[in-house]
């Protein structure tokens, strides 16, 4: 078979004229549907799950609220089919309902009837409480809470995490320290909800510019998504921290067997009783 055979036949040529090999090509066909079909998922996956969890949500508010119409209120005695969604707006509109009710003088009337009464209890006012104080602190509209991601080194120097700060440390913490500290609440991965709380020094907070939304998204998803920088290109060449000069610190101290903790001036002086 002559050149002009080769060229005639039906066999795949590369661009130097030679033929490619069929396994190839059928790779490169394989290796394509196989993007294409994780294309398809990335592009489905999340709104499926969103419509899903939804749904899901709604299907239990239903399911809890609606046994507690009465049957000859309810749209399915009347139609052939039940409405979805019919009890949490019915739960939606009670709370609406309650707060307008609440804002009045016999609202704050009752609200304080009830404090005073769970306030007595031995074991609800020490959860009634806690859960009152927390919801009021997330929920008030001023609140500061969860409203910004810094970027502290924890659990050791060099090792830095993402947390977020709740608010000005008051009270004993921040009387027994020298320096000006905040709450910073350090979640864990994949669940936000848990964490720990660390009282920490102004200075050795770093500031990140990425929304909550962003960092509560990266913290989730376990660093896989990561937001962009979107600072100017001339701030983001320039490094902020370094834990360099404290781990240097830290190999001297122990060298020299310095200790780790220096009792302050200012902290009074301990009596022995004896």
């Amino acid at each position: 078979m002559n050149s002009d055979d080769k060229k005639n036949s039906g066999a795949p040529h590369t661009q130097d004229g030679t033929d490619a090999p069929l396994g190839s090509v059928r790779l490169g066909i394989g290796a394509r549907l196989r993007a294409y079909f994780f294309a398809g998922i990335l592009i489905t996956a999340p709104i499926t799950l969103t419509f899903y969890i939804a749904w899901l949500f709604v299907t239990y508010v239903d399911s809890k609220v609606t046994p507690l119409i009465p049957l000859a209120y309810r749209p399915e005695h009347y139609l052939p089919f039940a409405i979805p969604g019919l009890g949490l707006l019915i739960v939606i509109v009670s709370l609406i309902l309650i707060g307008a009710l609440t804002a009045g003088f016999l609202g704050r009337l009752y609200q304080r009837t009830v404090d005073g009464v769970l306030s007595r209890m031995p074991v609800i006012r020490g959860l009634y409480g806690s859960l009152k104080q927390i919801l009021e602190t997330v929920l008030a509209q001023q609140s500061n809470a969860f409203r910004e991601a810094v970027l502290v080194e924890y659990p050791r120097r060099g090792v830095w995490a993402i947390g977020f700060i709740t608010g000005q440390t008051q009270g004993e913490v921040q009387n027994l320290t020298e320096e000006d500290v905040l709450n910073v609440f350090l979640p864990t991965t994949p669940n936000p909800t848990s964490g720990f709380l660390l009282f920490l020094p102004r200075k050795e907070i770093v500031t990140l510019s990425m929304s909550v939304e962003e960092a509560v998204k990266m913290v989730i998803s376990g660093g896989i998504v990561t937001p962009l920088d979107r600072r100017p290109k001339d701030v983001r060449d320039k490094s902020v921290v370094s834990a360099a000069t404290y781990e240097d610190v830290d190999i001297l101290r122990e060298r020299d067997r310095a200790p780790v903790l220096v009792a302050s001036p200012h902290e009074p002086s301990v009596k022995n009783s004896g």
